[in-house]
């Protein structure tokens, strides 16, 4: 038996990093998976490893057509969507003086407006089933800021402040809410050359001296994608070493 037994999820930003991770997760405990991203390539090669219940769609989250037919596909090929996990999104590092309106606009497209479209494209198909959960990837960022990460702080703030209200609204529909913030997790996206000393660095101010791996991410999407996490809603689960604790 699988914790994610006769489940239906869609992920976005599945083929790589956290969210290829939460994908193969999903699949080996037992749930139907569609996942989406602009990586095609890495995408269709990670469902072919996983089998019939994994499928690629090639996704720009930004658009509200995109989500429809993402949210179609799913039903037309597994059934109603049980699990929404809104993992897509980019880091851009720039001091506000030197950021551009258009880049602003981008990481707030990507990181912000694509959750309130994919719980809005996903939320009819979601009241046709008995339990459904919808988890929000937020960051660290989206409890404290950063200086250089303007764009990405704000829209990882509004991710949060979202799912308090979607749990809200949803809740009558038996649907959870919740977000996840990750801190530093090894992913290809820090894992850039010539970034070893510094990710060396950020691990030396993690508490537990460590940067996280994507796995013990999956881990907790895991459990608030299951029924194990039936009251809980509206919430933020951080996942940081303990970056968070002294604030």
């Amino acid at each position: 038996m699988g914790r994610l037994d006769n489940k239906i999820a869609i992920i976005t930003g599945g083929s790589r990093g956290q969210g290829a991770s939460h994908v193969t997760k999903f699949v080996e405990e037992g749930a139907k998976v569609v996942f989406s991203d602009i990586l095609v390539e890495e995408g269709e090669a990670l469902a072919k490893t996983l089998g019939e219940n994994a499928k690629f769609i090639k996704h720009d989250v930004t658009n509200a057509d995109d989500w429809q037919r993402v949210v179609e596909e799913t039903e037309a090929t597994f059934g109603p969507v049980n699990i929404l996990v809104n993992n897509a999104g980019v880091v851009l590092t720039k001091s506000i003086a030197d950021l551009s309106e258009e880049e602003y606009r981008k990481v707030v497209d990507i990181n912000q407006v694509s959750v309130f479209l994919g719980m809005k494209t996903a939320l009819p198909s979601m009241k046709k089933t008995d339990k459904a959960s919808i988890i929000n990837v937020s960051s660290i960022n989206g409890l404290r800021g950063a200086a250089g990460n303007s764009a990405y702080t704000s829209s990882k703030f509004a991710v949060r402040g979202i799912t308090k209200d979607a749990a809200l609204e949803f809740a009558e529909h038996g649907i959870r809410v919740n977000s996840v913030h990750p801190g530093i997790i090894q992913t290809p996206m820090i894992e850039v050359e010539g970034a070893k000393d510094l990710v060396a660095q950020m691990a030396e101010s993690v508490p537990l001296k460590r940067n996280g791996v994507s796995e013990e991410v999956s881990n907790m999407i895991l459990f608030l994608a299951s029924d194990e996490s039936s009251y809980s809603t509206g919430s933020e689960f951080i996942i940081d070493g303990g970056i968070t604790a002294s604030n």
